[in-house]
């Protein structure tokens, strides 16, 4: 254990660990955080507390497209304006954040909450791809744009849905290689973003 650790209260000490096991938090910044929030006014650490909880007890998988949402469907698939004959479809709900902030892609999205990894036993049953092909049945959909990570699961994932998709004969591309391989779509910058939805080619 270390001097920080021995020197703590227990329940510093357990908040530390909890959010160590946040992504992107090491222990340092664990610590850091932990120390700020016991100088913060109780309104604040209250309201983070009450925002923790309420995130969870609020929001749900949107019933048509699998993103966070707090109602029946998410605020993108609720705008009859949006393109009714494009899909994105992508890893995870964060990916959407970084492409709409791009401001180019005007169609709906597809959230499969993962990739294919056999190493990590996620098989094709455990990603949202059966729902997936249910959206293409209904004869709207012109094209599929693959938006997954430039990863090996990605390109595994993608691949896949190229099959499934082929025999259907809907329009199948895969966002442009300016995004370098091993990148993730939600930090990449926008310029890069804008330019592999504008240079998106045949898949």
């Amino acid at each position: 254990m270390d001097q920080i650790s021995i020197s703590a209260t227990e329940s510093v000490n357990k908040l530390i660990e909890k959010l160590n096991k946040l992504p992107g938090i090491g222990p340092k910044s664990a610590q850091r955080l932990t120390y700020y929030l016991l100088r913060a006014p109780d309104e604040q650490a209250i309201e983070l507390s009450e925002a923790i909880v309420s995130v969870r007890a609020k929001t749900r998988l949107c019933s048509a497209c699998f993103n966070i949402t707090d109602s029946e469907l998410c605020p993108i698939c609720r705008r009859s304006e949006r393109d009714q004959t494009k899909i994105c479809v992508v890893e995870q709900p964060q990916d959407i954040l970084a492409l709409e902030h791009v401001g180019m892609y005007t169609g709906l999205y597809h959230v499969l909450h993962g990739a294919i990894s056999p190493t990590e036993g996620v098989g094709t049953d455990d990603i949202r791809i059966v729902e997936f092909m249910e959206r293409l049945k209904n004869g709207q959909i012109a094209e599929v744009i693959i938006a997954t990570n430039t990863t090996l699961e990605g390109e595994q994932t993608a691949l896949y849905l190229k099959r499934l998709i082929s025999p259907i004969g809907i329009r199948v591309t895969r966002l442009a290689r300016g995004l370098p391989f091993g990148t993730e779509l939600e930090y990449a910058d926008d310029v890069t973003l804008s330019r592999a939805l504008e240079g998106r080619q045949e898949f």
